[in-house]
């Protein structure tokens, strides 16, 4: 019942909400990004949704404007990433457009981070069950390792949370997000290694 139609109840309220509340947060750093440096402000890139179906998801460009044709995860020191962008990527606010796919019913607000399509190649039988669910803003593997963790790993956690969708899993997964958001990755993966 919850996966079904809970689940796109809740995800429609919270991106709803969000937006409202957060669209004068958006003028401004719609601004700042112009302001910082050429280009658009708008970055879309095609992502793997529900059951392998590709889509174009929505960030804030972060980057300088330049033409790449290698789709590389990028670490917190590339030197590509603006003034601006790295504020708004330690902050997470470059993802916040993804609440446009959420409205439009291709990504949900948690559930594994949507992957490039020429990675699903590469999937193992874990990575597999991540298209078995919509793809999310943050997910179990977000907050729990990240980019500290290899893909395997990513994708044992992304596969803990398809078999385990729940609605108290996605409080605790929002909560979490809510606290690495606040207190930054690094702090937070210390506290969990200790």
């Amino acid at each position: 019942m919850y996966r079904s139609f809970i689940k796109r109840g809740i995800d429609i309220v919270i991106a709803f909400t969000t937006l409202v509340i957060l669209s004068p947060l958006l003028l401004i750093v719609y601004i700042a990004v112009k302001t910082d440096s050429k280009g658009p402000f708008f970055f879309f890139q095609e992502r793997i949704g529900y059951k392998g179906v590709v889509f174009k998801i929505y960030k804030i460009r972060t980057m300088t404007d330049k033409k790449r044709t290698n789709h590389q995860e990028v670490l917190k020191d590339n030197a590509e990433v603006t003034r601006v962008g790295y504020f708004l990527r330690r902050f997470k606010i470059d993802e916040l457009p993804q609440i446009i796919n959420v409205l439009k019913g291709e990504m949900s607000v948690v559930g594994p981070r949507p992957g490039l399509p020429d990675q699903i190649n590469s999937y193992n039988e874990d990575g597999k069950m991540r298209l078995f669910v919509k793809p999310g803003l943050t997910g179990l593997a977000q907050v729990n390792g990240n980019i500290y963790l290899s893909w395997p790993e990513r994708w044992k956690l992304d596969r803990c949370y398809v078999e385990n969708v729940s609605l108290l899993m996605d409080i605790k997964i929002i909560s979490k997000t809510i606290l690495i958001v606040c207190f930054g990755e690094e702090k937070f993966l210390k506290k969990s290694n200790a």
